[in-house]
Parts: C-alpha cells; structure tokens; sequence
C-alpha cells in the first residue's frame, strides 16, 4: 500500500509491485499510473509511505483499489506519520520514502524512494497478490 498526502488531504493506493532496488542507500521502487486518482499527489510528493499488509488485511488492500472509494474513512485506522505521511495502522511493517525521482513508462512512473524512517515491528504474515488474487504463503 502507497499513500501521500497533498493539499486536500491523504491518499493512497494498492501497488501491485513494490522492489528492492538498492541496500546502500535503501532504495525500493513501484509503480502508479499516471491515470489514477493518486497519481497528482504522488507526483508532488517529496516522501510517500510504503506499507506491508498482513493476510488479515485483504479488504483494506480491495479498499484502496477501488476506484471512487473513500479509503481514509472508517473502518480504516490512520495517523499523520514522519514527514507528514500518512501511516496505516495494524500493518505489518510500514516505511517513509524520500522520492528521488519518477521514471516515465508507458502510461505509469516508476517511483524510486530512499527510505528515511520505518517500523517493522508489526506482526503476522504479509499479504501476497500473485496471479490475480490474494493469497498466502506457502498456497
């Protein structure tokens, strides 16, 4: 899960990929379309927040896919976080990202960000989407 925030508010969205790029600087990497309600946010945004969901969390994940969906309403749980990002709460893990650049393909930007801040002490096993649908692992 991605979120941001911009002037009228949070946002977010589920990635459907989210990649290591490099251990030193931590760098990760994912991808948004640049037709998506998220995408003017991200684009403006200097940090992002980049959360693990756990296999409890599939509907949170259905939520933030949803086009027209409210996702910061309830039931979603939710704080300001470090740099003024959005943090989920209940996750597995969640980490802040300074955006270090956008890369053009095709209809979508590659984001890569440094991470500067982070909590991974949340517990259970992370949510996986693999051939079109939710699964866990070891399925």
């Amino acid at each position: 899960m991605i979120t941001a925030r911009d002037d009228a508010g949070p946002v977010g969205f589920t990635a459907t990929s989210l990649s290591s790029v490099s251990a030193e600087p931590p760098l990760l990497s994912f991808g948004v379309g640049t037709g998506s309600s998220s995408w003017p946010a991200i684009a403006a945004a200097d940090h992002v927040g980049i959360h693990v969901l756990g296999e409890h969390q599939q509907e949170l994940a259905a939520t933030f896919a949803r086009s027209g969906a409210d996702r910061f309403a309830a039931p979603t749980q939710w704080r300001e976080g470090p740099e003024g990002v959005p943090v989920l709460d209940g996750v597995i893990a969640w980490l802040v990202g300074r955006v270090v650049t956008r890369v053009p393909a095709g209809d979508h930007r590659i984001v890569i960000a440094e991470v500067v801040h982070g909590d991974p002490t949340g517990s259970g096993r992370p949510l996986l989407y693999h051939q079109g649908r939710f699964r866990r692992l070891g399925d």
